[in-house]
């Protein structure tokens, strides 16, 4: 199962948590971070090999399209194979619930006594638990499978989610070459992407509770390191290698 980001804050007791289930944020700044980065360098690229306005600006919407489509269906497909996977593993916990209670009450049981729970109470929650079929599944979906079975990310959502954050990120580095063109277009776009990447940055750090700085940083290094490759590449080669 893919990694997936923090959501809305849910509390449990004296202090709150946030939820990490969903793949929604992630799919977001994931898309937007790619989208931002992989364009931008194919963008520099084309226009140190010396290609006219036109054709850079051809590259970029073809990167930004191609890219989101991409990103799009690739979390379709890794989303909708792990809820499959989920659904395929909460069957078989829902036949064993009915054909076994009794073990997966002990099963349960095990689980509450490794975590502390002196025996007897451990064993009174479980058999509690176990007297609603739903909460049963439930329980034993999150102690087993760390899953909450009527919380799994829609694959449709998330796929939409990311073909937009992808196209986002993607549209930033191309925008100055549809006003200007050459060397000022080329400056602009890394202005853009600069200020772009710094802001991705924060929204991680935000994300995973970081430091904004140092996030921020980072981003626009790996930002900076793709498109001298891309851009020396472009430089190097020209565009005349046919």
């Amino acid at each position: 199962m893919r990694n997936q980001p923090a959501g809305p804050s849910v509390h449990h007791g004296h202090h709150e948590h946030r939820s990490v289930g969903g793949g929604q944020a992630r799919a977001a700044v994931f898309g937007v971070s790619d989208g931002l980065v992989s364009n931008i360098s194919l963008i520099l690229g084309f226009a140190g090999s010396g290609a006219d306005a036109s054709v850079v600006r051809l590259a970029g919407l073809a990167g930004l399209l191609a890219g989101a489509i991409s990103m799009g269906a690739g979390e379709w497909v890794s989303v909708t194979a792990q809820n499959e996977l989920i659904e395929r593993e909460l069957d078989l916990e829902r036949r064993e619930l009915a054909r076994n209670p009794e073990a997966e009450t002990a099963e349960l049981t095990r689980l509450y006594v490794s975590r502390g729970v002196p025996a007897d109470p451990a064993r009174q929650v479980a058999e509690a638990v176990m007297r609603e079929p739903a909460t049963a599944l439930n329980v034993h979906a999150r102690e087993e499978l760390g899953v909450t079975p009527d919380m799994l990310p829609n694959p449709w959502l998330v796929a939409l989610l990311s073909f937009a954050a992808f196209a986002i990120g993607a549209a930033l580095p191309v925008l100055p070459w549809f006003i200007g063109s050459g060397d000022a277009a080329l400056a602009a776009s890394l202005v853009v992407g600069v200020v772009a990447a710094s802001i991705v940055g924060v929204l991680i750090a935000r994300f995973a509770e970081r430091g904004v700085l140092r996030s921020a940083i980072r981003q626009v290094l790996i930002l900076l390191f793709a498109c001298a490759v891309t851009y020396g590449v472009g430089r190097a080669i020209g565009i005349n290698v046919g």
